[in-house]
């Protein structure tokens, strides 16, 4: 088997027709020798900043000296993004090898793994196998039937912020999408909360207090954001001052006092993290995609966001890093997100639109896009592929900034466009 192959049995299983739950994951790693069960975890659930946390917490626990994993979705430009070891994805040759051992078990059972659970059983082996410290693992989608949820006794159990999202599968109600965060809340294992949204932290703080969990949440009046730039955010939290963040977002100081909360908590359960490391893993985080700037002028932003909740931090950024400019959008959206809610958002910042179709099947059409983007009286023009949409923004943008924004799924294609358009 090689690489492309070992890709193609990845991406080949689909969630249709499969019943959400864990008997799966479990009766998989059960085939390969419970692994995960041999591993110690930090569990990173919630609707937005789950990826940017789990980056700070890998980075900060690395600089401690921990050999540390780091589980992530989706990608940006590379599969092996999803499966890291200080810093370092996972290579070919090695992600080919655990695809050999994984696919025998996963082709003998009868109720055959979804797509996410087998890679799920990929990191867990992987991580197992490099005989990690511990492994910073984000929750795929919700937490409960989440296959990540079949670790027994995590270090901590992370929820960043909540808010609507994925209501389909998670519930109608904010109560309802954090009681399935609240599923990775295991008996006496410490919780730490972003906290902020009264209706979710109630059920967050009732869950725990069942589980005999001890629950901390977040002062965040503990944190100063002293400055930021196109190079830093700096800040102060709770004692740790004059931290230049690389994550530029004006929302990052908050997910990094989450980390920060975060690994206090894991140092009084005897983990050895120094200030030092928090504030040197801080410093050198890297997590692409998320309020990225490709080019610093005319600048030309990169960002995931993908619901409203996550919309409305990436505009107070813009305002905050770009006060008083409009901006040239380069947009794809997911079909089944609150569309109009984030164009809502995102007009008023808007010089014009230019629309494309992310390579998935969620993607809404460009041109429909640009028709729901007109009606907020907005200039919007549907380009034919993602490349021809970045040339266009960046022709329309002319000296001013870009951004292209609403969906991690296609932040690798603009990157991979960006790139070649600019070469020269």
């Amino acid at each position: 088997m090689n690489y492309e192959q070992a890709m193609e049995y990845i991406h080949a299983v689909q969630w249709a027709g499969h019943k959400p739950g864990l008997t799966r994951t479990r009766t998989l790693l059960a085939a390969l020798g419970d692994p995960h069960k041999k591993l110690q975890f930090v569990h990173v659930a919630g609707t937005n900043g789950k990826g940017s946390t789990a980056a700070m917490l890998a980075s900060c626990l690395q600089a401690a000296g921990y050999r540390v994993g780091l589980y992530t979705s989706p990608f940006i430009n590379r599969f092996n993004e999803r499966i890291q070891i200080n810093g370092q994805q996972i290579p070919d040759e090695a992600l080919v090898e655990l695809v050999e051992q994984v696919k025998p078990a996963a082709d003998a059972m009868e109720d055959v793994p979804t797509e996410f659970e087998i890679i799920t059983a990929l990191g867990m082996l992987y991580f197992a196998q490099q005989q990690c410290d511990i492994v910073v693992l984000e929750v795929g989608l919700g937490g409960t039937l989440d296959s990540t949820n079949v670790i027994e006794k995590p270090a901590c159990a992370v929820i960043t912020a909540l808010g609507m999202d994925h209501v389909k599968e998670l519930g109608p109600t904010l109560a309802d999408i954090a009681a399935a965060k609240a599923g990775i809340i295991k008996p006496g294992c410490p919780v730490v909360s972003y906290g902020g949204a009264p209706e979710a932290d109630a059920v967050l703080r009732r869950v725990a207090a069942q589980q005999h969990a001890p629950f901390t949440e977040v002062d965040f009046a503990k944190l100063q954001i002293t400055g930021g730039d196109l190079d830093a955010v700096t800040f102060s939290f709770d004692g740790l001052d004059g931290v230049r963040l690389p994550l530029i977002g004006s929302y990052q100081p908050r997910n990094a006092a989450l980390a920060i909360t975060a690994l206090r908590v894991l140092r009084q359960q005897g983990w050895n993290i120094p200030e030092s490391a928090i504030r040197t893993g801080l410093e050198q985080v890297s997590w692409p995609g998320r309020f990225e700037l490709l080019r610093h002028s005319p600048a030309f932003v990169l960002d995931g966001s993908h619901n409203a909740h996550g919309m409305r931090a990436t505009v107070q950024s813009l305002k905050d890093r770009f006060p008083g400019q409009k901006f040239v959008f380069l947009v794809s959206i997911m079909a089944d997100k609150d569309v109009d809610e984030m164009l809502a958002l995102l007009a008023p910042l808007a010089e014009r639109f230019v629309t494309v179709t992310a390579h998935t099947p969620r993607a809404m059409p460009a041109q429909t896009l640009a028709e729901h983007i007109r009606a907020y009286g907005c200039t919007a023009e549907a380009a034919d592929s993602i490349e021809a949409g970045v040339a266009r923004a960046e022709e329309l943008g002319g000296e001013g900034p870009v951004c292209a924004l609403g969906t991690l799924y296609f932040s690798g294609d603009v990157r991979q466009a960006f790139a070649k358009i600019n070469k020269a």
